[in-house]
């Protein structure tokens, strides 16, 4: 299956669009940034890498978004900063807090390229920012709803780490604290498909990383795939990351129904990638997500299916409740059946986690995330059709 961008719906971003809108330093990175003060005039070449490093600090270690705050730049270069970049974060539009503390942002990067992130507390050490790689997607994932929303473009690393920056604006998590951080993990679960926007996701990971900035260890980040294999082995390479595998099913058949993806690249493709993931061992193991649907993916039998297709790859089995959603065909399991299904999971061996759904009372949770725009779109297209 081929990625096709409709670049007709919303106008590429650009770091420089004219004068009108000065280069953003906040998602650069560090070489990046060394070349614009260069290119700029706004620092001489001997002096850029220094610079750089400063300005890094500063916005990636205290997050801030005035040049004035720097204190220990000279005013004089304050102000040539401030004249030719800027450190602007993007427009949050909405944001909504679940019952449950779950957080949700509808970030606008562009005019008609909105994204949605989502913070949930009380996950991995702390608590896990959901970041979005695409606005939209082309997988098509029958059981999710961004699925349903149609491929706008890939969004930049800049814009992947801006939701991080929104996030902790919010959290109020500036400085970069090393110890009792909220956010302490990143998840590369929202909407899109990470592997189809991989160089983007990988110089994100490189900016988030940073021990001298945002820090969030590598082995703390996490980047979930529907079964990209190709990218696999470069994912693993180039960023270090968690590699975590939206599985739901363990034959063709039904896989290729759920996840249409599995069409291009079947299962057993799929496992060769996984097991050859570089990093792979007991220290570092594979998560596969498997979201429970009733009567379609939860049997006794579907359980054992999946330890025999797991047998010897270090891996966790999160198990996800599905989360319903305007329109969907589907139902979640009831909780004895998915506690029956980690029971099988639990005697072999893994550990087999059952995802406690958070945020659904605000379109956060798993599966559930799609741009208020396209949403307000459907919503216009369906009463124009009534009429």
């Amino acid at each position: 299956m081929g990625v096709t961008l409709d670049l007709s719906r919303a106008p590429a971003p650009s770091r420089d669009t004219g004068a009108s809108a000065p280069t953003n330093l906040t998602g650069l990175s560090r070489g990046e940034l060394a070349a614009a003060l260069v290119e700029a005039g706004a620092v001489p070449k001997e002096k850029a890498r220094m610079r750089a490093s400063q300005l890094w600090r500063w916005i990636h270690h205290y997050g801030v978004t005035d040049f004035a705050a720097m204190t220990d730049v000279a005013k004089e270069t304050r102000a040539a900063l401030a004249g030719a970049f800027s450190l602007a974060r993007p427009e949050v539009v909405e944001r909504q807090v679940s019952k449950d503390g779950t957080r949700k942002w509808l970030i606008r990067m562009a005019p008609g390229v909105e994204v949605e992130t989502v913070y949930i507390p009380d996950v991995g050490r702390a608590g896990a920012l959901c970041v979005s790689s695409q606005v939209g997607c082309t997988l098509n994932c029958t059981f999710c709803h961004t699925g349903t929303q149609p491929l706008v473009r890939n969004l930049t690393a800049a814009e992947i780490v801006a939701q991080v920056q929104v996030a902790r604006d919010d959290l109020g998590e500036w400085p970069s604290p090393k110890e009792d951080r909220r956010l302490s993990n990143i998840v590369f679960m929202g909407m899109g498909e990470p592997l189809y926007n991989l160089d983007n996701v990988a110089a994100a990971i490189d900016v988030i990383a940073d021990n001298e900035g945002i820090a969030i260890s590598r082995r703390r980040i996490t980047v979930s795939t529907s079964g990209v294999v190709p990218q696999l082995a470069e994912l693993g390479e180039k960023t270090q990351a968690m590699l975590a595998i939206s599985l739901h099913a363990t034959n063709d058949e039904l896989r290729e129904k759920l996840v249409p993806l599995n069409r291009k690249y079947p299962i057993a493709e799929l496992m060769g990638a996984i097991r050859a993931y570089p990093g792979l061992s007991n220290a570092k193991r594979v998560t596969f997500e498997d979201v429970m649907l009733k009567g379609v993916n939860d049997s006794p039998a579907d359980a054992r299916a999946l330890v025999k297709l797991l047998a010897g790859i270090p891996a966790k089995i999160n198990l996800i409740p599905f989360n319903p959603w305007p329109g969907s065909q589907y139902e979640c399991s009831s909780w004895s059946t998915i506690e029956a299904f980690a029971a099988i999971l639990n005697r072999a061996g893994y550990a087999s986690p059952i995802r406690t759904p958070r945020g659904r009372d605000i379109l956060a949770a798993c599966g559930q995330l799609k741009s208020e725009s396209e949403k307000l779109r459907a919503s216009a297209r369906r009463k124009a059709a009534e009429a």
